[in-house]
Formats: C-alpha cells, structure tokens, sequence
C-alpha cells in the first residue's frame, strides 16, 4: 500500500484514539471532580503513531535486544488511563 493511501488510514487511528479520551466517562468524571475542587484543568495528549512495511526487510528485527526486562511504575490513576483505552495491564 502506497504511502498516500496509509496516510488517511493514520489520521483515521488518531481521530479513533481523539474521540475515545473525548468520550471517556472516567476521564470526564475525573475533570469534572478536580474542577469542583476549584482548579481548572488542561489535558494534552500527544500521541505518535509510526509506521513500516510488513514486507520492509530493513525493519524486521527483534523488538528488544536487552535481556533485562524494564521496570515501569504506574500509579492507579495511570492504570485507570490505560483501562479507559481498553489497554490491559498485566
């Protein structure tokens, strides 16, 4: 598929992914609890999105090369994030 027709397939993902934190109840809820408590809130979200041929020989390569598995810290709030996205964590 040519670059030109993953391009609208891409903004198509970012819209998706727009639409489901716009639409998100617990995300709402959230807001809305720290603006009774008198602050206003500000909600950025960056969001990359990369992508290479499946048939690319360049790209095909192991998805980690460290043998040391990574430590990530995550606070309730940020599980409750990712659940809203339907990304699980385990």
């Amino acid at each position: 598929m040519p670059e030109s027709e993953i391009r609208p397939l891409l903004k198509r993902l970012g819209e998706s992914i727009s639409e489901t934190l716009t639409n998100s109840p617990e995300i709402h809820n959230c807001i809305r609890e720290i603006r009774d408590a008198g602050y206003e809130v500000f909600l950025a979200v960056e969001t990359k999105i990369g992508f290479c041929s499946a048939n690319d020989e360049n790209h095909k390569t192991d998805v980690c090369e460290n043998e040391t598995p990574a430590s990530l810290n995550l606070t309730e709030y940020d599980i409750n994030f990712l659940k809203t996205l339907k990304i699980a964590i385990s």
